[in-house]
């Protein structure tokens, strides 16, 4: 069994596939690095913002000073296009997945999936070659390979199937069968060109819940049959156009399109796009058994992760914790209120605190409705209370209360608690989210 595994894992096949995507993912990357700074979202995420809350785990991790951030989505642009162009690709990879990443990790203001999955691939395609094929570095060389290892077309498969079963699985939740998601999402949207009027009807937003569900659930397997795998991929374009037009969610729709070309047939994408490339004369492959124990030992930490909060007490969507890095995607919207407040032990004055005088709108928000972001906030207001005089100074959120789509307020955070001096776990629960009844 192993050994027919490791046969089928190892096997040569055309590269048509990687290579193709190569220059679909380098175009795609760019349009999202050079995009980000046109349409204003690296001055109001990075640039205009006076704090910015990292994951805590790289709470080392902040924007460059000034226009810094500019020029680091101009040079991740770059690189973007180094790599669709397959130009200098060993470290225009490199330099892209460390960008990306850094991007990623130094801010949540805009968390999204979609930007963990970029972060995800853009790794695997700086360990992988795709540029051996279509690329000025083959043309420079002189060297050109046809054939790729079967396990790079295999990751990007499962890969795709761990997002939309996991993405699939957590819609069977009240907050998203009970259609409140999608109403208060369509509610504002009426006005859009030609499909407004069909968004705020209840019949369709109803289909769009149920038919959300079920598209998670089967379009990877019916992908993977060659019965259904052409009506799947129409299905597969309509559903992310629609989610572009209604949603804006960047390039993601278009990311998701190009990574179904690896569940054809690598010939037929070969006889599609590279009619005039040569039969396949394959070549040896490394056939080391460590490339496989790491290739199973990523993806059993992906079916990990968005499990995990089921030994974390409490409910994920209430508390958000082990919610990130899960898949769990478009489930809810939250809305959160109260009042921080600095007090100083030494003296028993109270500091009540005016958000806006330390966050974007944005950021205040997220520091209302999510308990990191809470933490974070009153480990800044420690630090900038330290700086005024308060030797040891205390962070409480008063009437903290959190609602979740249409629901009702409920308690939140502990007010009890001083969150200067509370610690964050980072795999468990934090005992000073209350967990709600």
């Amino acid at each position: 069994m192993l050994a027919k595994f490791r046969t089928e894992f190892f096997r040569p096949i055309d590269n048509s596939q990687i290579v193709l995507f190569r220059i679909l993912f380098g175009l795609l990357m760019a349009t999202e690095s050079f995009g980000a700074i046109g349409t204003g979202w690296v001055k109001k995420v990075f640039i205009d913002p006076e704090h910015h809350f990292p994951f805590i785990w790289v709470d080392w991790l902040h924007p460059l000073p000034g226009d810094g951030m500019y020029y680091y989505f101009v040079v991740m642009g770059i690189a973007s296009l180094m790599v669709a162009a397959g130009y200098q690709y060993r470290w225009s990879s490199l330099a892209l997945a460390l960008l990306w990443t850094g991007c990623y990790f130094m801010q949540k203001s805009s968390y999204n999936n979609h930007y963990y999955l970029a972060v995800l691939l853009c790794w695997f395609m700086a360990l992988i070659n795709p540029h051996q094929r279509k690329s000025l570095d083959s043309r420079l060389s002189g060297i050109t390979r046809y054939d790729a290892p079967n396990w790079y077309r295999l990751f990007f498969i499962v890969q795709l199937f761990v997002v939309f079963s996991y993405a699939a699985v957590a819609k069977f939740s009240d907050s998203w069968i009970s259609g409140d998601f999608i109403t208060m999402k369509f509610a504002s949207k009426g006005d859009y060109f030609l499909i407004g009027p069909l968004l705020i009807k209840p019949w369709f937003q109803a289909f769009v819940t149920y038919s959300g569900i079920l598209f998670d659930a089967l379009i990877c397997p019916l992908l993977l049959w060659k019965r259904t795998r052409k009506m799947a991929f129409v299905g597969l374009i309509s559903f992310n156009l629609f989610n572009s037009a209604v949603f804006q969610i960047g390039i993601f729709p278009y990311m998701v399109v190009a990574l179904a070309i690896f569940f054809f047939d690598p010939k037929q994408i070969q006889t599609t796009f590279f009619a005039t490339s040569p039969t396949l004369k394959t070549q040896s492959h490394q056939s080391n058994r460590w490339i496989m124990y790491c290739f199973v030992g990523y993806f059993l930490w992906q079916i990990y992760l968005p499990l995990r909060h089921h030994h974390i007490p409490g409910d994920v969507l209430w508390t958000e914790e082990g919610h990130r890095l899960s898949w769990r995607m478009m489930l809810r919207s939250r809305y959160g209120q109260g009042l921080f407040q600095v007090h100083d032990p030494d003296t028993g004055k109270n500091y009540s605190i005016r958000q806006r005088d330390y966050l974007s709108t944005k950021q205040r928000y997220s520091v209302s409705a999510f308990p990191d972001f809470a933490w974070q906030f009153a480990q800044i207001l420690k630090a900038d209370y330290q700086t005024k005089g308060i030797a040891h100074p205390e962070v409480y959120f008063i009437g903290s209360k959190v609602r979740i789509n249409r629901g009702e307020y409920a308690p939140f955070i502990d007010p009890t608690v001083d969150l200067a001096q509370a610690k964050w776990n980072y795999w468990g629960h934090n005992d000073w989210v209350l967990l709600r009844e």
